[in-house]
């Protein structure tokens, strides 16, 4: 049995094109995330996820071209996850883990927010009080600290027990957490 591949709408030129597409593409979202903060894809509100769809789909469209097909689709598809795995395999190395990985940031040390960090992480006041809230805390001084995760989730400590140091490594702002006595 002889293929044409341009039978199924693909040649060699489309599909290096799409390869190099994606990889562009990933890259520059990869660092747009960096630069707008691990919070960009946390917490979706209904606006956000709209903003997500029309974005994905000019995404989509810019890397299969004007007539898209199911192979050209396939074909971006596993580039794409490739793409994705080999970032999860590199994040063992240190220095690209630097690039992919956001810090995890101090928020709030005790009853103090941090504005410098807040606006470091483009966290807005309103939303470490919505998390306060959420976790049951009452009044501030419960607080022992709000850290940004690198996942872009925000985690709340109380008072009450010292943090142990091995937690805190690496935190940005681990040091203005005030100590238990």
């Amino acid at each position: 049995m002889d293929w044409n591949w341009m039978e199924f709408g693909l040649d060699g030129i489309d599909a290096a094109r799409i390869i190099i597409s994606c990889i562009v593409f990933y890259l520059g979202i990869v660092l747009l995330v960096r630069a707008f903060g691990q919070r960009t894809l946390a917490n979706l509100s209904s606006f956000d996820l709209a903003a997500i769809i029309a974005l994905g789909a000019i995404i989509g469209r810019a890397i299969l071209g004007d007539t898209p097909t199911l192979f050209a689709g396939v074909l971006g598809l596993a580039t794409l996850l490739v793409l994705q795995a080999l970032t999860g395999k590199a994040r063992h190395f240190h220095r690209i883990a630097g690039i992919v990985n956001s810090p995890a940031v101090v928020l709030m040390a005790g009853g103090d927010l941090l504005t410098d960090n807040l606006a470091r992480a483009h966290v807005d006041a309103s939303e470490v009080y919505s998390k306060l809230r959420m976790a049951g805390i009452r009044q501030r001084a419960e607080v022992a600290c709000v850290i940004l995760e690198p996942t872009g989730q925000i985690s709340v400590t109380q008072r009450g027990t010292p943090i142990d140091e091995e937690l805190l490594r690496g935190v940005i702002g681990a040091e203005r957490i005030p100590h238990e006595d």
